[in-house]
């Protein structure tokens, strides 16, 4: 097998045929033996999980007995008092539901196709953020992880490549890398605010992996209490979709800065009525019982999976990436600089193990994706497993 790189027209994957982005990989990997490409929640529930699925029926009659409000509310409150994010709370009725994170950036990239911005998204990051606005031909320029890392530096970086623009899309923490602006401090996360404060500059946030910041144990500041407090014009998007076992049963939230409302709101309602309040009563009663048992049916399943990873592909052609807060994936580097990977991820197809190529997260430079693959975690550890064994076996029949 060729080690050489393709060229991006062709740098699709071979055995898995050309593919225009990830959600298309992550619906291929769904007929797979050992899908580790999307990172959905597909581990089992744990002993209490067992038991609110038990409750399906009380909690349909809960759905029906309550209003729609009522219902909205409940979720509302729990969601935010266990991200500790209180300050939005205090605009509970301005925090609009939506029943998946897409839609809420589908809602986002209208209003900035309305504007007609210029955008300034970090790279690298999840496809789908960039397709959206790439549909609605906004322009887009990319904002390196790197422009953020000293915080020290962030303001004068972001004058010199992003004063032209005229929003900046956030990740955080950013899929699929771990980076993150607001844990284990704020610190680089008030200089972007500040930064967009002084220069005018939109600020769209993508928080929707921010649960894993609290499965990790470390702190979680109070995001919106420093977006209040400085008057930056923002919009912030929150999700459940990548935390709990819910066969993707799920909602997520969009919120805007007070100047803002006026706009969002009509797009909202263009989008969509409400969320399904069965819906709504159970992602709460998933959330109820994580404030219960403190995170550990989540964290437990990504933290053993994650030692297994690493572990089993210690030594391979597989360098593991430390990140600064560890999600439900986890992002390698491929250690021989011949190797693609779009090649290593057809290969390990033809093994029955599906991984997703780094190239698609590089959206402005899909070249320095192939240096990496990203292996979901939220599995269930036998099969999990059994995945990396066959990853791991793969690896070792990988020549030139």
């Amino acid at each position: 097998m060729s080690l050489l790189v393709r060229s991006p027209q062709l740098s699709y994957g071979i055995a898995s045929s050309f593919k225009a982005d990830i959600t298309q990989h992550e619906i291929a990997a769904l007929k797979t033996r050992f899908n580790l490409a999307d990172a959905h929640t597909h581990q089992s529930q744990s002993a209490s999980q067992r038991t609110i699925v038990e409750s399906l029926p009380d909690l349909w009659r809960s759905a029906e007995s309550h209003s729609q409000y009522h219902c909205e509310q409940e979720f509302i409150e729990a969601f935010y008092q266990f991200h500790g994010q209180h300050r939005a709370l205090a605009r509970r009725d301005e925090i609009h539901l939506v029943y998946a994170a897409s839609i809420g950036m589908h809602i986002t990239a209208t209003y900035l196709q309305k504007r007609r911005m210029r955008v300034g998204l970090i790279e690298p990051c999840f496809d789908n953020l960039h397709d959206l606005m790439r549909h609605m031909q906004i322009p887009m320029s990319p904002l390196r992880e790197s422009v953020f890392r000293e915080p020290s530096a962030i303001y004068r970086n972001l004058e010199r490549c992003a004063g032209d623009l005229d929003a900046l899309v956030l990740v955080d923490p950013n899929n699929p890398t771990g980076f993150s602006l607001c844990s284990p401090r704020s610190d680089a996360f008030r200089e972007v605010v500040r930064f967009c404060v002084d220069h005018d500059k939109l600020l769209i946030l993508d928080l929707c992996f921010a649960a894993f910041i609290l499965a990790a144990g470390q702190p979680r500041c109070d995001v919106y209490d420093i977006l209040e407090d400085s008057g930056v014009r923002y919009i912030a998007m929150e999700d459940t979709g990548k935390t709990w076992p819910l066969q993707d049963a799920k909602c997520a939230t969009i919120m805007a800065s007070r100047d803002l409302e006026d706009e969002i709101y009509p797009i909202v309602t263009s989008v969509l009525l409400n969320v399904s309040p069965f819906i709504l009563k159970l992602v709460t009663r998933y959330i109820q019982d994580s404030v219960a048992d403190d995170f550990v049916s989540v964290r437990d399943v990504l933290e053993q999976n994650r030692r297994r990873a690493r572990a089993q592909l210690a030594g391979t052609l597989l360098g593991y990436c430390e990140p600064m807060v560890k999600t439900s994936v986890a992002w390698f580097r491929i250690k021989d600089p011949r190797v693609s990977a779009d090649d290593l991820q057809a290969h390990l197809l033809e093994h029955q193990v599906y991984v997703l190529s780094g190239r698609y997260f590089y959206w402005h430079n899909p070249m320095q994706g192939q240096r990496f693959i990203r292996i979901a975690l939220a599995r269930d550890p036998q099969l999990f497993d059994q995945a990396v064994s066959a990853l791991a076996c793969a690896l070792g029949r990988y020549h030139a």
